[in-house]
């Protein structure tokens, strides 16, 4: 492992394969300097042959390593996760454990949602300074109004939150590992999580911010530019509400998302029904049930 690397993470399941792949990709296509990037993927039964089509996507020779972890192994045993009633996979919890399971030489790393496509050269991304801060993130502002404590947490005069701090998204998330254990932010977001799951819907969202409220650092916003907005230059889009591999898709950037697919073993993909994104939500259901009464 090369220590001088820039170091990510992303947490993918089978369903969502191909949105890794096109992101790897455009990761790897405009990533125009040296440094290596090792890129620790969590493993969610990623199936055999989704997994050969990632790898057979990108450039046996380039600058992307990918080393796999499996969920089982990322998620202590004996964790009890705090599960709350939504539609999202269990895996997105997953990121709450990073600096617990990355190699101890890794002092900082990037966790990526896996629907995203890379703009610009992730080494520009990777060497902004988040300064003393634990984090550094993008606002989770959609349109005109800025999304703020106030607006994010339901129930922020309960826990004696200021409502005018920012908060963000955690779809991209620049963590300072060291900061993040001294801070126990793994441990203290369970705990967030777990005692107020009637307004934790947004999960591991809601326990991050009200984690680390006034303890990150505000990346500009064109690092992960949702696809319901519009900028004319992004670095980054994270498309995180319905994804472009669905006939309903009807937001922006839809042709930046093909471009980069069809530089992969997708080639030629045709969007599917909204019957596939609708099961693959009753899944998240029974993942969850399973989970809980194993």
């Amino acid at each position: 492992m090369n220590k001088d690397a820039i170091s990510i993470v992303l947490v993918c399941d089978d369903f969502y394969a191909i949105l890794l792949t096109a992101f790897l990709k455009s990761i790897e296509v405009n990533h125009r300097r040296d440094e290596p990037v090792d890129v620790y993927i969590i493993d969610d039964n990623i199936s055999t042959q989704n997994r050969s089509k990632i790898i057979e996507s990108l450039d046996a020779n380039g600058k992307l390593t990918l080393r796999w972890i499996k969920m089982t192994e990322a998620i202590p045993k004996d964790t009890k996760l705090p599960l709350v009633h939504n539609a999202y996979p269990l895996n997105i919890l997953v990121r709450l454990f990073i600096p617990h399971f990355i190699p101890d030489h890794i002092q900082k790393i990037i966790y990526f949602d896996v629907d995203m496509i890379m703009l610009a050269d992730i080494s520009e991304l990777w060497h902004i300074d988040i300064g003393d801060c634990v984090i550094g993130a993008v606002s989770d502002t959609i349109g005109p109004i800025e999304k703020t404590i106030g607006n994010g947490i339901e129930n922020y005069r309960e826990l004696g939150l200021d409502p005018n701090l920012p908060y963000f998204n955690s779809g991209l998330l620049v963590i300072d590992v060291e900061k993040w254990k001294r801070a126990a932010i793994t441990q203290r977001t369970l705990e967030i999580i777990a005692n107020n799951r009637k307004y934790a819907v947004l999960s591991d969202q809601y326990g991050l911010n009200v984690a680390l409220a006034g303890r990150w650092f505000a990346l500009d916003p064109l690092w992960s530019c949702f696809s319901v907005n519009t900028a004319p230059a992004p670095k980054l889009i994270h498309y995180f509400y319905i994804k472009p591999i669905f006939r309903a898709y009807t937001y922006n950037y839809r042709n930046e998302f093909y471009h980069y697919l069809n530089l992969t073993q997708w080639k030629g993909f045709r969007p599917i029904s909204e019957t596939s994104r609708y099961i693959k939500k009753v899944r998240n259901f029974v993942q969850k049930l399973k989970f809980k009464f194993q």
